[in-house]
């Protein structure tokens, strides 16, 4: 089989990054070239030596020089506002576009320059891009030729909770979000608060009340229960370098019970290839997804009515960049899981 050229735009961030070191073992995509403005000119290996292996003496490239090269596949990892305003070239740069900021995640145009700051300059293409959970939307995936790739906190939230809202065990209002993440979630910016001394030690709230991914969880909600989901979600940073683990909370819905909540999950997830669902008792750790595209899930009941439900992903790998590829996969008819068949770092 000819390998298919990809393109990674945003190459030299910690998104983009992984996703050259899931594609350099991906057995049917091949990168062309990657893109990074701010290291246009330097080797890729310059700024992650661990992919010197792969890339040999690839450099990066500006993002105009990688659109006017062109690809099969295009994954863009570029900061939030810079996908939307290249939209057009997107399209005409390559079949398949894999974006992995949240430019189209969003259905409602109302919704951006409440939560971005400013409108989207292409409304119209709100809801067109399918929104790339392959366990919630697996079949709008495939084929897809534009794809939205969920944030790294929705896609732990939601996992959790939509297949219990789907089966009506859990209640749409009062739900809780409570999220952890490593520092590389937040970026490679030289914010005062991810500087080592800052960050080391010390567990902190960020963006409460405001944090943009919380108009993603309750559209994506909303879509599970069939009816409007309003969500209190509260991120912390926490001093390690990658991982995320959401904790959610819910109120039991009336006749349902533990044993339902374990059914839900084992029978949303019985086919899942990323899914690993815990036994009762058993909890979601990051250590045991790290670097991989792995998913742990886990829901009891405390108390009489109230629900905790968990999960733990990578936040670089099924939170974006693993996420990314497994979407492009099913998009472009090859098996989901190839490129992903990763074993989560040891102890």
């Amino acid at each position: 089989m000819t390998p298919i050229a990809a393109g990674v735009l945003g190459a030299s961030g910690y998104a983009g990054a992984e996703v050259l070191r899931l594609l350099a073992r991906h057995p049917s995509l091949r990168v062309a070239w990657a893109a990074g403005d701010t290291s246009a000119g330097q080797p890729v290996a310059g700024r992650y030596p661990g992919l010197a292996h792969a890339y040999g003496d690839l450099a990066f490239c500006t993002v105009d020089e990688g659109l006017s090269k062109g690809a099969e596949v295009l994954f863009a990892a570029l900061p939030h506002g810079r996908a939307a305003t290249l939209s057009q070239r997107l399209g005409a740069a390559a079949g398949l576009v894999v974006d992995l900021s949240a430019d189209f995640r969003l259905h409602d145009p109302a919704a951006y320059p409440t939560w971005y700051g400013a409108p989207h300059p292409f409304p119209e293409e709100l809801g067109a891009w399918p929104y790339g959970l392959p366990e919630l939307h697996r079949d709008e995936l495939r084929g897809a030729r534009r794809v939205a790739v969920p944030g790294c906190y929705p896609t732990a939230a939601l996992l959790a909770l939509a297949p219990l809202l789907a089966a009506g065990l859990v209640e749409p209002s009062g739900i809780v979000v409570d999220a952890k993440s490593g520092l590389s979630g937040a970026g490679r910016s030289l914010t005062d608060d991810y500087l080592y001394v800052q960050a080391n030690e010390n567990v902190t709230p960020y963006r409460v009340g405001r944090h943009r991914h919380t108009p993603e969880i309750e559209q994506e909600l909303g879509r599970a229960a069939g009816q409007s989901v309003t969500v209190t979600f509260t991120p912390h940073l926490v001093p390690m370098s990658r991982g995320l683990l959401a904790t959610c909370y819910a109120t039991l819905a009336p006749g349902a019970g533990a044993e339902d909540l374990a059914a839900g999950h084992a029978r949303a997830f019985a086919s899942e290839p990323f899914v690993d669902v815990l036994p009762a008792g058993a909890w979601p750790a990051t250590r045991a997804v790290a670097a991989s595209n792995r998913v742990q899930v886990a829901a009891a009941v405390v108390g009489d009515d109230r629900v905790v439900a968990a999960a733990a992903i990578d936040n670089l790998v099924k939170g974006a960049a693993g996420q990314a590829v497994q979407c492009a996969n099913l998009a472009l008819g090859l098996p989901e899981t190839a490129g992903l068949d990763l074993v989560p770092l040891g102890p």
